[in-house]
């Protein structure tokens, strides 16, 4: 059998990459990775860590607002909670793919997280609490997205799909003020 040309027409080196890929124990992470992967981790757990503290805050707040005028907004908190899960989901999955132990640590979660826990007792306290932490999350994955640059492409569109739903919650939690 011939062995087959070294370079594709495009100028694509198929020959090297196949040789690489053979590097198992790296997972999907490549030879032509230019990210700092440590540095991406660490950044990827403080975003995990923000992820669940909202979503405790989110839980909290569905709990106990109370009074049937407050349906709609309880809902909402609900929901925001569940997408702030499944945003934590995507991040620690993310930190595994890139070969990190995503950092679920109670003990450390509220010195990890950019936002902040809220036990505010009145519905327009929780929906301003809220919306601050929806401000702070916006803000920490802008910087992100902007430290990442295109080494780790990957990553950067997790971060901005991220952050467009944070971006949601936060013009949900502004049309609740009173």
């Amino acid at each position: 059998m011939a062995e087959s040309n070294p370079t594709h027409p495009a100028g694509i080196d198929t020959n090297a990459i196949r040789e690489a890929a053979r590097n198992l124990q790296d997972g999907p992470v490549t030879a032509g990775y230019q990210g700092d992967r440590a540095a991406v981790v660490d950044m990827l757990n403080g975003a995990l860590a923000t992820e669940l503290v909202c979503v405790l805050r989110y839980k909290r707040h569905y709990y106990t607002v109370s009074g049937l005028q407050n349906g709609p907004i309880k809902a909402e908190f609900l929901e925001h909670a569940q997408q702030e899960q499944e945003h934590a989901d995507w991040l620690a999955e993310r930190i595994v793919q890139l070969n990190g132990q995503p950092d679920f640590n109670p003990a450390t979660l509220l010195a990890r997280s950019h936002a902040e826990y809220d036990a505010s007792e009145d519905v327009q306290s929780m929906v301003k609490a809220n919306l601050i932490a929806e401000r702070v999350a916006i803000e920490s994955y802008r910087q992100m997205i902007e430290k990442i640059g295109d080494t780790d492409p990957t990553t950067r569109h997790l971060l901005i799909k991220i952050m467009a739903v944070e971006e949601e919650h936060a013009d949900d939690m502004r049309d609740l003020l009173a």
